[in-house]
């Protein structure tokens, strides 16, 4: 089951609201793809929330992309910035990636984002399998939160 950005913050708002925020501490994020020999591929991305879906643009026929287009399941993971107080925590976004081929949709798209050449990059909008955020609560417990379309958010502790 997949679900798009809009789903998920209606069925976790308080969630969505922390994953996005901790996005936006930094500009470039950390995506895995697969590689044609199924071993895995990690890459610097900026992404974007808009209009309901989570977003990756990136420049034609970079390695990320033929990787997507190819297998399209993706993991991003937020950039954790520097040091050790990732604040707001550890957040991760999987799911599968669909090549935008709609001229409207793209065009949308760059007029509200600075794309280098808006005729020639690809833009991939974003089905969701799972977001996770981990942190540390009291300085004692590692917390873990899940969400999976059509499921509630799972929390797990360890101390």
């Amino acid at each position: 089951m997949t679900s798009n950005w809009a789903a998920f913050t209606t069925a976790e708002p308080d969630l969505a609201k922390t994953v996005e925020t901790r996005f936006a501490l930094h500009t470039h994020h950390v995506l895995a793809t697969l590689r044609k020999d199924g071993s895995p591929r990690t890459s610097g991305l900026e992404v974007r929330f808009l209009d309901g879906e989570f977003w990756l643009g990136m420049m034609p026929g970079s390695l990320k992309a033929r990787d997507l287009l190819r297998d399209p399941r993706f993991a991003l993971q937020a950039n954790p910035g520097e040091g050790t107080a990732m604040g707001g925590g550890d957040v991760r976004i999987s799911g599968r990636a669909l090549l935008v081929g709609d001229p409207a949709v793209i065009a949308r798209y760059t007029g509200q984002v600075e794309v280098p050449d808006p005729d020639d990059f690809h833009l991939f909008r974003t089905e969701l399998t799972e977001v996770t955020r981990t942190y540390i609560e009291d300085d004692t417990y590692l917390v873990a939160q899940v969400w999976k379309p059509g499921e509630a958010v799972r929390t797990m502790k360890r101390s």
